[in-house]
This record gives C-alpha cells, sequence and structure tokens, in this order.
C-alpha cells in the first residue's frame, strides 16, 4: 500500500525520529494520518502500518481497540465529537449532546445516512475553560449551546 508523496515523507521522516528499536512509538501517529488520509484504519492501513514498524498484526490491533480516537469505520465527512466531561458536564454538555443526537437523528459513534455527519461522545477535549465545548474534525467549538450548534450544522451543510 503506498500513501500521497506527503504522507510517504511524513512516515518515513517520523520514523526516523525515534531511535533503532523504538519506532513503534510512531504507531498512534502514523495511524492517525492514515485514517485521516485513507477515512478509516482499514485491514490494507494495518497491515501496512504493521510492516513498517516491525510489529505484529495483534500489536497494531491492541492500540486500535484501545484508542476510541482510531476507527475502522469511515466517519461522516464533518466529524463531531461533543465533550460531556465534568467541566463540559457542569456547562450543558450532556444536554448539548441530546441535542446534537436529535437534531441529526444520529447516537453515539453514528453517522447520518447522507454521510455528512457523524457524531462521537468523548471524554475531554481539553477545553475545560469554555465548556460546553466540541470539535469538527480538528477545529475547536467553544461553548456553545444548542442554537450555535444548529447554526454550527447549517453552515457545514453549505460547504463543499
Amino acid at each position: 500500500m503506498t500513501f500521497s508523496p506527503e504522507l510517504e515523507a511524513r512516515f518515513a521522516k517520523m520514523i526516523g525520529n525515534y531511535p533503532p528499536g523504538r519506532q513503534k512509538g510512531a504507531l498512534i501517529p502514523m495511524l492517525l494520518y492514515a485514517q485521516d488520509e485513507v477515512g478509516a484504519v482499514t485491514e490494507e492501513v494495518i497491515e501496512e502500518v504493521a510492516k513498517r514498524l516491525k510489529l505484529t498484526r495483534v500489536e497494531v490491533e491492541e492500540v486500535l481497540g484501545y484508542y476510541t480516537m482510531l476507527t475502522r469505520e469511515p466517519r461522516g465527512r464533518h466529524h463531531i465529537q461533543v465533550c460531556t466531561n465534568i467541566s463540559c458536564m457542569l456547562t450543558g454538555g450532556e444536554e448539548l449532546f441530546e441535542h446534537a443526537c436529535r437534531r441529526l437523528g444520529i447516537r453515539n459513534r453514528e453517522k447520518t445516512p447522507d454521510g455528512e455527519f457523524s457524531l462521537e461522545e468523548v471524554e475531554c477535549l481539553g477545553a475545560c475553560s469554555w465548556g460546553p465545548a466540541l470539535q469538527v474534525n480538528y477545529e475547536f467549538h467553544y461553548q456553545m449551546t444548542p442554537e450555535k450548534f444548529d447554526r454550527l450544522i447549517e453552515s457545514l451543510r453549505k460547504t463543499q
């Protein structure tokens, strides 16, 4: 399997940053970058990353099974993560997540039928001072309300 020339260069640099015998430290970032490019951590991605890092398939799958930010299923074009951990919960995070479910017509870790949106409840986005917070792909949105969420969804629907 080959990736884009940019990702191939990034992988080479990443692996080279680790001392011999310690290259498996690149596993998580490699899986994340591959997921971004391919859309999911596919069987091919698992095999390729394992081969490049001289790991067994099981070692890669152990990491894949532990970290919820890695997924085998393709996400929506706009992957929405809503924090419901303590700081966001105290400022309406759980209500925001329930509103998002109703608005999109999906539940946690589901994707809309048109593939535009996927939704995930997450433990912490590291934005505790600005809760409730959510993230769309890698973009943060702070002090969200149901009304702000609705406007955000409408603006995302208009993007190509």
